[in-house]
């Protein structure tokens, strides 16, 4: 990967709808090499996907719960129901797996509290925990889907 690769990434991070032919005018490529470094990009895992980001306060999805779970029991059969029960709750867009004292870190988006509830007694009905705990955003300061791309370099001088 090189600069204009890192600008094509640039680009399609903050305007996701650009066309290849956009993309290739604000980086002074024609389009056919540009759209073949955006297709080994993507053949390569780079760019993972596209997609439209939603606003979640127009679809009565505005209110932000993190959920932090501990568990007492780590075997694969305990993780592969937890994954099974996660992965039908659509209020559930992200989890991770923690190091230290939680084990797990998810992101539920509800309408509120209530809604959260039911989140809650669906998610422990499903999987044993040893503790879960939520709180509740009040704001958001900062949120993005776009990662840095200055690091780069550093990789290319890795290869």
């Amino acid at each position: 990967m090189d600069k204009l690769d890192t600008r094509i990434l640039d680009l399609l991070q903050s305007h996701g709808n650009l066309t290849v032919a956009d993309i290739a005018e604000r980086v002074g490529l024609s389009k056919a090499p540009c759209w073949r470094r955006i297709q080994k990009m993507t053949d390569s895992g780079v760019i993972r996907g596209t997609v439209t980001l939603l606003n979640p306060q127009a679809l009565n999805v505005g209110t932000t719960v993190f959920v932090t779970l501990k568990t007492g029991n780590h075997s694969e059969a305990w993780f592969q129901k937890f994954v099974r029960a996660v992965r039908d709750i659509p209020e559930v867009t992200e989890i991770h797996r923690m190091s230290g004292d939680v084990d797990y870190l998810m992101r539920v988006v509800v309408p509120d509290i209530d809604t959260y509830d039911v989140v809650y007694k669906r998610l422990i009905a499903a999987v044993d925990f040893q503790d879960v705990s939520a709180s509740f955003s009040l704001e958001t300061i900062k949120s993005t889907t776009a990662l840095p791309l200055n690091y780069l370099g550093a990789a290319r001088d890795k290869n």
